[in-house]
């Protein structure tokens, strides 16, 4: 079986499709992020892309390396591109062999697979009452963004404004929902210790990307506020990004994006460090239907994966949703706030490929808010 050709589309709200053929008629699909430059990844695929045409797509690992071991290496265009490669070659194998990926992987390793819902939008508002209404959908935990705009250091009101909306899921639902606080990298260290203090009181899941990943080495002041689990790793790729902050047990929770980190396997070697320093998995995957099904792949066989985001609903999908481009709709149906062991061959999921090409020639063009401080000075969104 060898490679042929490669396709891409490009899809509103904000993802980028892959699909990749060989000659014996069997085709994989992968899923990019777009980020704020759509037209760059689309045009490094298609780069990348050539090396692997009459390539055996079996032989994934062998393509990993070569396109991964360039001279200059690594970025996220680079690795969302090879990320997504990755993704399609094992849909391809798991279709070949009549296999799911995980099967591949070491097998089953759970009986279902605990997901959360988000809540608030971008600038968080009504929290309480979208909480409430995913408790009656059934989930089990929602995660929310945890500010807007904050300075360095920044006011206590803002402060207080964090904990009102938390205090007041807390009210609605009590303790029958898990809460995830997102700092979304908006955080500075200064304010982030205050912050990871605050919330203790309400006893959030966990504190996500409390510092931008820059800034990781602050992890370890901050962790020594708080006991509140502190997650990261949805802007890390790679095995040797995650290697620093293992070593250093700064974190309690790893977040691998599996369209950003270097696809399933290299997400499967990032989740056996984890396992080796004690650290659960939660992999990032706020984007579309391929990279979701990709993620519950990987979710099927990693032991200490104990939650995964999902998409459906989220703030960004303004038109189109997951389900918009799948024909099997169930393998995205929660029950009580978990999702089922996906049971097709490859990614197990089956895309709506004329829908796909239809919205596709609509175009895209997505970058994410450019927010300021009330100064005018740049701030993190």
């Amino acid at each position: 079986m060898k490679i042929t050709s490669l396709e891409l589309y490009k899809i509103k709200p904000r993802w980028i499709f892959l699909k990749i053929n060989t000659d014996e008629g069997i085709s994989g699909w992968g899923e990019l992020i777009s980020g704020t430059k759509t037209e760059t990844v689309v045009a490094g695929a298609k780069e990348m892309g050539e090396y692997i045409i009459g390539k055996d797509p079996t032989q994934i690992e062998d393509l990993w390396q070569v396109l991964y071991r360039s001279f200059f290496r690594g970025g996220p265009i680079n690795m969302t591109i090879l990320s997504g490669i990755e993704m399609a070659l094992w849909d391809i194998k798991g279709k070949y062999y009549n296999m799911p990926v995980y099967e591949f992987l070491g097998g089953r390793a759970r009986d279902k697979i605990m997901v959360y819902s988000w809540i608030g939008g971008d600038r968080p508002s009504d929290v309480a009452n979208e909480a409430l209404k995913r408790k009656e959908l059934g989930f089990r935990a929602v995660k929310m963004n945890a500010t807007e705009e904050l300075h360095y250091i920044d006011s206590y009101k803002k402060v207080d404004a964090v904990l009102e909306r938390v205090d007041s899921i807390r009210k609605a639902v009590g303790y029958d929902l898990e809460i995830g606080v997102d700092f979304h990298g908006r955080v500075h260290k200064a304010m982030a210790k205050v912050l990871a203090k605050e919330l203790e009181k309400y006893r959030p899941m966990f504190i996500e990307e409390p510092v931008l990943p820059e800034n990781n080495d602050a992890l370890e002041e901050i962790a020594s506020h708080t006991s509140i689990p502190i997650a990261t790793g949805e802007r890390l790729y790679t095995r040797w990004a995650f290697k620093d902050i293992f070593r250093r047990g700064i974190v309690d929770i790893v977040q691998p994006d599996l369209a950003l980190t270097g696809g399933i396997f290299e997400g499967k070697k990032i989740a056996a460090m984890a396992e080796a320093f004690d650290v659960a998995v939660a992999p990032h995957a706020p984007y579309g239907p391929i990279a979701l099904a990709a993620t519950l792949q990987l979710d099927v066989c990693t032991p200490n994966v104990f939650i995964q985001e999902q998409s459906l609903g989220i703030h960004y999908n303004q038109g189109f949703d997951l389900l918009d481009f799948v024909k099997n709709k169930e393998i995205f149906n929660y029950k009580n706030g978990f999702v089922d062991i996906p049971k097709g061959n490859g990614l197990g999921i089956e895309i709506d490929e004329e829908y796909v090409k239809k919205i596709s020639e609509e175009g895209l063009h997505w970058t994410n808010p450019r927010w300021r401080n009330y100064d005018g000075t740049i701030a993190e969104w």
